[in-house]
C-alpha cells in the first residue's frame, strides 16, 4: 500500500523475515506533525504490518528538521465542541494503544525535536534510541497549551521513568536531551548519528528487556500514589491557581485516579477533557502558541546572513549579559569596555550562566572561550553585528557610533540596545542613517525571551530584517517596533507601575498591590517590579513616558533617603539574600482584589491600544505578544488587547 504522508520500507537482515522502517515525512510540510490524515495512515500501516508481520518495526523521520513536532496544533484549534475534541483524542489514543500491543519489536528512532504526541508514539514503542546531537529534544509540552498529553503519555511515562520524574516532565513542559533521557530511562539507548541506524536494527531486535523501575519509584506508583499527587498539588499551586491553569490540575488527576487515560474522566469534572476544551484558558493559550510562532517568523526574509561573530560595547548587567547569552548560543563574542577590570564581573557572570545552562564542564569552558574581553574595541571591525549598550546618554552614544561607522566592515549590523533615547537622533551624526538599527534586550537577558527590533525614521527595512534574523539565531523572539518613547514594553510598563505606586501614596500597602497583581496572573506585583528595576530608574523612566504631574511622593521619599529598592538592599520592601520581605496581606474580599487588579491593568491596556493606533508596532496581535513575552502578563489572558475584549 502507498501512503502521502509514510513510506513503509521494508529491508530483509540476511535471515529469515524482514525489518520495517516507517518513515513519517508529511507531504507539504517542512516538519512532521500528527494530523488525523498521517494518524488514519499510520492505523493503516499497523494494518500493512499485521497482514504481513515483519520482525521488527522502526519508526524514523523522512525530514532533517526532526523525528515529530506534536500533533497538528491548527488541526487541534478547530475542535471546537467537546465531541469534535474527544474524536480526535480517541484516535489518537486507539492508533497508539494498538502500536503498543502488536506481536513484533518497536522502536522509535529518535533524532531532533521529539514532542508531544511525537514522543508518546516513541512511548508506545518497546524500545526508544535517542541520538547524541544538540538538536535531540525530548517534551511532553501540552501543558504549555491549556491541555494534557492525551494520547497516551500520562499513562506510559510514569511507568518508563517513574511518576516523580513524569510528573515533573509533563507539569513543565520542560524538555530532556538525548544523554539526560537515557539516564533516566526515557531512552534505552544514546548514539552517535554516525551508527544510528544499525544500533536502530540491533537494539530492536536484541530482545533486551527494558530497564525495570527503581523499588521507589514502583511504590510511588503503587501505595505511595497519594503522598505523591499530593505533593505535586501543592508545588504546582505555588505557581498556578487551578482557576487560571487548570490543565496541570488535570494531569495529576488523570494519573492518580484514571491510569493516565484522559478519556475515562466523567465530563462534568473540572479536570475533564470537555472542561479543559471549553476553558477560555485553553482558548488562549493556543491563541499565544500562534502568536509566538508568529514572531519567530520574522527574520525569515533575511537570507544568507550567517551572523557568526557579535561585538558588544558595554560590560555592564545589560552588556556583560547580552555578550553571554550570545557566547551561549555559539556566537564568537568580543566585549568591549574601558578596562579589561570593568569586563571581568561580565566573565564572571558569563561563568556561571554557562555552568547552569550546559551542566558540562566542557562544553562550559568552550562557551567561555568564545566570549574574549576587548578593552580596545578592535573586534568591531571583524564583527558581522555590533551592539552598543552604554549608558543612556546620547552624545556619549553618537561619539561612539562615529568610530563604529568608520571601523565597521560595510556589511555589519550595527544596532543600539537602548531603552529611551531615540533612534533617530541617535543616528542623525551616522554617514548612512540607514545603518542603525535597535535591537532592545531585556533584564534579565538569560530569562526574557522577547528582544524588541526597532527600525528608526531612516532604518532600511535589509537591516530590520537582519536583525530579526539575528535575534531568531541567538535563540529569542523579535517583535518589528517603530522608534517611539518606550517602545511597546516600557511603554505599557511605566503606567502600570505608575498607576501601583499612585495607590501607595493613597494609603494602600504594597503588599496588597501586589497581591492584587499576583491574583490577576502577573508573575511578579509591579511594587516589587519597581523595586527591582531601581526605583531611581523607575522614577526617570516613569517621567519620560507617563505624563502625568509629578512622580509618586512615597518613590522620592524613598529615593531621597537613599532606599533605591533591592539594588540598596531596601525600596518599598526590605531585601535579604535578594528576596523581598513582605508582610502579611490585608484581607479583603475577591471582589476587592479584582477591582484593584482592573485599576492596574488599565493603564496598561489603554496604552498598549494606544500604541497600535499610532502605528509603533503592526497590530493588536503582535501588540499582545510583546507585552506577553515582554512583561510576563498573564499569558492564560491572552494579552491586555485580548483581555480588554473579554471583559467588555
Amino acid at each position: 500500500m502507498t501512503y502521502k504522508n509514510w513510506k513503509l520500507e521494508r529491508e530483509t537482515d540476511g535471515e529469515s523475515g524482514h525489518i520495517a522502517w516507517a518513515i513519517l515525512d508529511v507531504a507539504g510540510a517542512s516538519a512532521n506533525a500528527l494530523g488525523a490524515e498521517v494518524m488514519t495512515e499510520l492505523g493503516q500501516l499497523l494494518d500493512d504490518c499485521e497482514k504481513n508481520p515483519p520482525k521488527a518495526l522502526i519508526f524514523k523521520s523522512g525530514k532533517a528538521a526532526g523525528f515529530i513536532a506534536g500533533a497538528n496544533i491548527e488541526e487541534f484549534a478547530q475542535n471546537d465542541t467537546p465531541e469534535k475534541a474527544r474524536a480526535a483524542v480517541q484516535r489518537g489514543w486507539d492508533v497508539y494503544e494498538r502500536l503498543s500491543r502488536v506481536n513484533f519489536p518497536t522502536l522509535a528512532l529518535v533524532r531532533g525535536h521529539c514532542m508531544g504526541g511525537g514522543l508518546e508514539l516513541a512511548l508506545a514503542c518497546r524500545y526508544l534510541l535517542a541520538v547524541d546531537e544538540p538538536a535531540t529534544k525530548m517534551a511532553l509540552p501540552e501543558v504549555m497549551l491549556g491541555i494534557s498529553p492525551l494520547w497516551g503519555g500520562m499513562k506510559r511515562l510514569p511507568e518508563r521513568i517513574g511518576a516523580p520524574a513524569a510528573l515533573d516532565m509533563m507539569l513543565t513542559g520542560k524538555t530532556i536531551n538525548a544523554k539526560r533521557a537515557k539516564s533516566m530511562g526515557l531512552a534505552d539507548e544514546c548514539v552517535p548519528p554516525r551508527v544510528m541506524e544499525n544500533a536502530a536494527r540491533m537494539l530492536v531486535l536484541s530482545n533486551t528487556p527494558r530497564r525495570e523501575l527503581k523499588f521507589m519509584d514502583k511504590l510511588m506508583s503503587g501505595p505511595l500514589k497519594s503522598m505523591v499527587a499530593n505533593g505535586a498539588k501543592k508545588q504546582v499551586a505555588k505557581r498556578a491557581r487551578p482557576e487560571h491553569y487548570p490543565a496541570p490540575y488535570s494531569i495529576i488527576d488523570t494519573w492518580q485516579n484514571y491510569g493516565g487515560n484522559g478519556l475515562a474522566i466523567p465530563a462534568d469534572k473540572p479536570t475533564s477533557l470537555d472542561s479543559l476544551m471549553a476553558h477560555p484558558t485553553t482558548r488562549n493559550l493556543i491563541r499565544v502558541f500562534f502568536l509566538q510562532d508568529r514572531l519567530k517568523a520574522f527574520g525569515k526574509d533575511a537570507k544568507g546572513f550567517e551572523p557568526k561573530h557579535v561585538h558588544v560595547i558595554g560590560a555592564g548587567v545589560m552588556g556583560g549579559d547580552i555578550a553571554a547569552w550570545c557566547a551561549l548560543r555559539g556566537m564568537t563574542v568580543t566585549l568591549q569596555d574601558q578596562s579589561v577590570e570593568r569586563i571581568a564581573p561580565a566573565v564572571g557572570r558569563a561563568a556561571k550562566l554557562f555552568e547552569k545552562k550546559l551542566r558540562d564542564k566542557k562544553k562550559a569552558r568552550f562557551a567561555l572561550d568564545r566570549l574574549i574581553a576587548d578593552p580596545k574595541g578592535d573586534g568591531v571591525r571583524q564583527a558581522d553585528v555590533i551592539i552598543e549598550a552604554i549608558f543612556e546618554n546620547l552624545d556619549a552614544k553618537q561619539k561612539l557610533f562615529a568610530d563604529i561607522e568608520a571601523r565597521a566592515k560595510p556589511t555589519a549590523l550595527i544596532a543600539s540596545n537602548t531603552s529611551s533615547l531615540k533612534l533617530a537622533d541617535i543616528a542623525s551624526t551616522f554617514k548612512d542613517p540607514s545603518r542603525l538599527v535597535g535591537i532592545h534586550f531585556f533584564n534579565p537577558v538569560a530569562m526574557m525571551p522577547l528582544v524588541e527590533v526597532v527600525a528608526g525614521e531612516k532604518t532600511a527595512p535589509e537591516q530590520a530584517a537582519r536583525a530579526a534574523a539575528f535575534v531568531r539565531k541567538i535563540d529569542k523572539l523579535p517583535l518589528p517596533v517603530k522608534d517611539g518613547p518606550g517602545f511597546l514594553v516600557n511603554a505599557v510598563l511605566a503606567p502600570y507601575m505608575n498607576e501601583a505606586l499612585k495607590c501607595i501614596d493613597e494609603g494602600m500597602t504594597p503588599e496588597a498591590i501586589d497581591a492584587a497583581a499576583l491574583a490577576f496572573g502577573m508573575p511578579m506585583g509591579p511594587v516589587e517590579l519597581a523595586d527591582t528595576v531601581g526605583l531611581d530608574v523607575a522614577k526617570a523612566v516613569g517621567e519620560q513616558l507617563v505624563k502625568s504631574g509629578t512622580p509618586p511622593k512615597k518613590v522620592l521619599d524613598l529615593i531621597a533617603a537613599g532606599n533605591l529598592g533591592k539594588k540598596s538592599g531596601k525600596g518599598f520592601y526590605t531585601y535579604v539574600d535578594g528576596k523581598a520581605q513582605k508582610g502579611v496581606v490585608p484581607q479583603v474580599g475577591a471582589g476587592d482584589t479584582a477591582i484593584l487588579a482592573d485599576r492596574l491593568i488599565a493603564p496598561m491596556v489603554a496604552a498598549t491600544q494606544k500604541l497600535v493606533a499610532d502605528g509603533i508596532v503592526a497590530d493588536a496581535d503582535l501588540a499582545d505578544a510583546g507585552v506577553i513575552f515582554g512583561t510576563g502578563f498573564a499569558p492564560f489572558r491572552g494579552g491586555p488587547i485580548n483581555y480588554s475584549k473579554s471583559t467588555a
